[in-house]
């Protein structure tokens, strides 16, 4: 891999973060990214709290900042989406703004992409050496479980955390991928499925509690996802008729 392939764009969507960012971008600063280059993206959903003065103010201080404000319906998915078209690098991290993915991972996930076997990289809480943070109640542990378990019905069991939003991919991946129709926050999930990625790679990370701020995990979400996996089961049952061999020697 060249160095100019081994550059990234890590995008970030944000909605209502602006007290996280400024210490989100200050922890990417003291990640060692040599000698690759990188740059971060904030696509924001027009949060109306300040974020558009935070990442002004940073941007004085680091050119590699940018800001991608979306003025339609909001949606992380589609905040993601227009962040990977924007993305200059032959790589494209996806991460969340609220402090619960570690940046200090990044390295390690993007040495994983160094393989060109390799089609897909995960921050992976489930894995040996991956922990969620304590403070989780025990339904929001029993649902993330369970969300996860319908996920590995839809790719592979050998994928131990599906619904991560902390993951890597090659940009061109993007290019061969079936039409995109995220709903919701997952579209990790639909990336691994339409990318067709048959070498899935997990890195062990501690999912962390959101520093401010409030989670956005409601009822809304939660049926979201479920329309979201009865979409993809119904794409993969249409393909697997359509060509079973095929669907049946990979994830996608």
């Amino acid at each position: 891999m060249t160095l100019n392939e081994a550059s990234v764009s890590i995008i970030i969507p944000t909605f209502r973060e602006a007290k996280n960012i400024p210490e989100l971008i200050q922890r990417i600063v003291q990640v060692d990214f040599s000698p690759r280059s990188f740059e971060v993206i904030l696509v924001d959903d027009n949060s109306q709290d300040g974020t558009r003065e935070v990442v002004k103010i940073l941007q004085g201080r680091y050119p590699w900042v940018h800001l991608l404000v979306r003025l339609g319906p909001k949606s992380l998915s589609a905040a993601a989406m227009e962040g990977f078209q924007k993305a200059r690098y032959p790589l494209v991290l996806l991460m969340d703004a609220d402090l619960s993915h570690p940046p200090e991972k990044i390295p390690e996930m993007l040495a994983q992409l160094s393989d060109p076997a390799v089609d897909f990289v995960i921050g992976s809480r489930y894995v040996c050496g991956g922990s969620a943070a304590e403070l989780w109640p025990v339904t929001r542990r029993l649902t993330s479980r369970f969300a996860a378990l319908l996920a590995q019905l839809l790719i592979s069991r050998r994928v131990k955390d599906p619904l991560s939003g902390f993951f890597a991919l090659r940009k061109r991946a993007l290019a061969r991928c079936d039409r995109l129709r995220p709903i919701g926050w997952k579209i990790g999930l639909e990336l691994m499925l339409k990318c067709h990625c048959k070498n899935i790679k997990e890195v062990p990370i501690h999912f962390s509690e959101r520093l401010h701020g409030k989670s956005k995990f409601n009822f809304r979400v939660a049926s979201d996802y479920l329309r979201h996996v009865n979409r993809l089961l119904i794409y993969k049952l249409v393909r697997f008729i359509a060509s079973p061999n095929e669907v049946g020697r990979g994830v996608g």
